[in-house]
């Protein structure tokens, strides 16, 4: 258990809401274990946590077996232990792609010489489940990657159905899921559904600080990573490094090979617990998680913004992405919301990087109505937009007087 004195108190000073699709807010119990003294690493304290932890993360993506892998650094961390661990240069890999992430998993593959084919969803759409069970038939891959919540669009793909194709089609398949817009807002049953890797990263639905790469991987991907046949192209993701570490201090002993960044785990340890232990309980975080993404995108439609993904049910529930108005731009809504004390994000795809705005409402946001960031960030989207679009009408009035002015 945590080893932080329960008689401290801690308020978070005034600041900006974080609404965006992560990092997130954190509770103050969270900010609390991250300000306390570091601890040494092979301590029995710091080792108890660190154990914790694991476990912990297995009760989120509801796996029994599953391996987890908590090591310093980005979710992109994850892409580099997968491409490095699991896949053998000039092996195959299918990569589905629903945005910005998918070119990011992608690059990753190929820095490491895997052979990459892509199956892309139009914009705002999942991959067609029939083109990737005809892909399948087709050749044969290592692995299948998909993004569960692509973060610059929000579109969620259905990751059960995928898996269940995989299973069917090509079960030698590793099905890989990049989770670090999902793990604790969206439901994953990782054993159930047959998922071999989730990847996250600690900052978004977790509700930690950003710094923590966290991988889970099935008994399946790890007797693959242990009968692999080429080295690791890596040092720092190589599992031979972290598994003994891992499985060591899931033991309850410690051992080394990169320091952990303590005070980060405390926080995730603090976080987790809250998530796993305390009231609502995970499966009811889900629903709440989904209420609220209803209610988010419910009151945009009265504003008349329409959603990146076209359909509803292809939606993330822990963000929103929402096309602006003709003649309203991101850079034309961001730095209102901020003027008003919420931090929102723009745009993330090139071509329309700007026409749009991603909404982050994920982890204590969402979960504890009463401090009320739902109702904060909704009125001041009504606000920022109602003033935009005054500016945007006196802009285009006063185009019209100048051309009839001229003629």
């Amino acid at each position: 258990m945590s080893s932080l004195p329960k008689d401290q108190t801690y308020m978070q000073p005034t600041h900006k809401l974080l609404a965006i699709p992560g990092p997130i807010e954190v509770t103050d119990e969270v900010l609390r274990a991250v300000a306390q003294p570091p601890v040494s690493h092979v301590s029995p304290q710091f080792v108890g946590v660190f154990r914790d932890c694991l476990n912990m993360t297995r009760q989120v993506v509801d796996t029994r077996t599953g391996q987890p892998f908590i090591i310093a650094g980005s979710g992109t961390l994850g892409w580099d232990q997968v491409a490095s661990n699991l896949v053998e240069p000039g092996e195959s890999v299918l990569v589905l792609h629903t945005g910005y992430f998918g070119d990011g998993f992608k690059d990753c593959l190929r820095t490491y010489g895997a052979q990459v084919d892509e199956l892309r969803g139009e914009l705002g759409v999942p991959v067609n489940l029939h083109a990737i069970e005809k892909a399948l038939k087709t050749k044969k891959y290592k692995a299948i990657t998909v993004t569960h919540v692509d973060t610059s669009t929000g579109v969620l793909s259905n990751v059960k159905a995928i898996a269940h194709i995989v299973r069917q089609v090509s079960p030698e398949t590793l099905v890989v899921l990049d989770g670090v817009c999902s793990v604790a807002s969206e439901e994953i049953r990782m054993d159930a559904w047959g998922i071999d890797v989730v990847l996250t990263a600690s900052q978004k639905g977790l509700g930690a600080p950003p710094g923590l790469s966290i991988l889970i991987a099935s008994q399946r991907a790890i007797k693959t990573f242990e009968t692999r046949v080429a080295p690791v192209p890596s040092y720092y993701s190589n599992w031979k490094k972290w598994l003994p570490i891992m499985r060591a201090y899931g033991n309850n002993t410690p051992a080394y090979f990169g320091t952990p960044p303590v005070n980060l785990i405390q926080a995730y340890h603090a976080s987790l617990t809250q998530i796993t232990t305390s009231s609502p309980s995970l499966q009811e975080r889900f629903r709440i998680h989904q209420q609220v993404s209803q209610r988010v995108k419910a009151i945009a439609s009265q504003l008349g913004l329409k959603q990146v993904p076209k359909d509803s049910a292809n939606a993330a529930n822990g963000m929103t992405a929402l096309y602006l108005p003709d003649g309203i731009a991101a850079s034309d809504i961001v730095p209102r919301l901020a003027a008003k004390g919420v931090v929102i994000a723009g745009g993330l795809l090139g071509d329309i990087k700007n026409k749009y705005i991603r909404i982050g409402h994920m982890g204590t946001s969402a979960v504890n109505a009463e401090r009320g960031d739902i109702e904060t960030i909704t009125n001041c989207l009504q606000e920022s937009l109602e003033e935009a679009k005054a500016e945007r009408d006196a802009r285009l009035s006063s185009a019209k007087v100048s051309v009839v002015t001229e003629v």
